[in-house]
């Protein structure tokens, strides 16, 4: 008797955490509101302490910030033709009081331009935001910055930047995601593996990288993603001199590179048949 009321209340058992297990995985599969900054799901890995993934919801961008490297590990926003306009650059370059006061806050002056040679890059840019100043400030904000070296920010990053603006001017809509990699990069001043401050330290990542899928303007963005989708992504090197080398079209690589070197895993939330083949596709910057 007593045999079998164990097997019934080990059965209970299986089909309880059966049931649990299957309303975790409908939960999973809820997307986000449509034009949202992670409507394709959050590519960071489970796990990781919030000093290392302290997510910051905004209205114009979502960022996941890495108070050990004073940088943010990537930053997602939506682009359309609706984010574009004639607001200006607001210039406002200031400390994200947003985030915890545990956290240090980066100011405009810590990245000492003088010394080390690395402009406060934008990975969200200031144009993508230019609807509003309101919008625009809000780019200026450091923990929408990375240290690259002014040939990268002001000309091969930028041209990528303004590719993407076309884009979206000429009647498409835009998921987007960038951030950095690796450790060291190269500015006119020299190497530079971080940027010191008074007991810590802003990490330089080596390259740069940006995930860019495109749609044309509509709605259910989620069922019109496809495997013929177009998905640019790049990974480029921190090096002064980069402009002498090559365009942004030379750093192509596939969505799968970038989740090799960085550990994220992007588009979770897509099928996996139509997932597989985007990221291991590169874009042909032929079309």
């Amino acid at each position: 008797m007593i045999f079998a009321r164990k097997i019934v209340l080990n059965i209970i058992i299986f089909f309880s955490l059966c049931c649990f297990l299957y309303s975790q995985g409908q939960r999973e599969f809820v997307l986000p509101e449509e034009n949202s900054a992670l409507y394709f799901g959050n590519p960071s890995p489970s796990g990781l302490p919030e000093s290392e993934n302290y997510i910051l919801e905004k209205k114009q961008f979502v960022i996941s910030y890495n108070s050990e490297t004073l940088c943010p590990n990537w930053v997602s926003w939506h682009l359309s033709a609706l984010d574009l306009g004639d607001s200006g650059r607001s210039n406002d370059f200031r400390p994200d009081y947003s985030l915890p006061e545990k956290f240090y806050a980066v100011k405009k002056s810590d990245y000492q331009f003088v010394k080390y040679g690395f402009d406060r890059g934008h990975v969200c840019p200031s144009a993508d935001r230019s609807d509003s100043k309101e919008n625009n400030s809000v780019t200026f904000l450091m923990t929408n910055m990375l240290p690259q070296c002014p040939d990268l920010n002001r000309i091969v990053w930028k041209d990528l930047e303004s590719y993407e603006r076309e884009l979206a001017s000429g009647g498409n809509e835009l998921y987007i995601i960038a951030g950095g990699a690796g450790k060291g990069g190269e500015s006119q001043k020299g190497y530079f593996e971080s940027i010191p401050l008074d007991g810590m330290e802003i990490s330089v990542p080596a390259f740069c990288w940006k995930i860019i899928l495109v749609l044309p303007e509509g709605s259910d963005d989620f069922s019109r993603v496809n495997p013929e989708t177009e998905i640019i992504s790049v990974f480029m090197p921190n090096r002064q001199g980069i402009q002498n080398e090559a365009t942004w079209k030379t750093y192509l690589c596939s969505v799968d590179y970038i989740e090799g070197e960085t550990g994220l895993d992007f588009f979770r939330f897509l099928p996996d048949d139509v997932e597989d083949v985007l990221e291991a596709r590169i874009f042909s910057a032929d079309r």
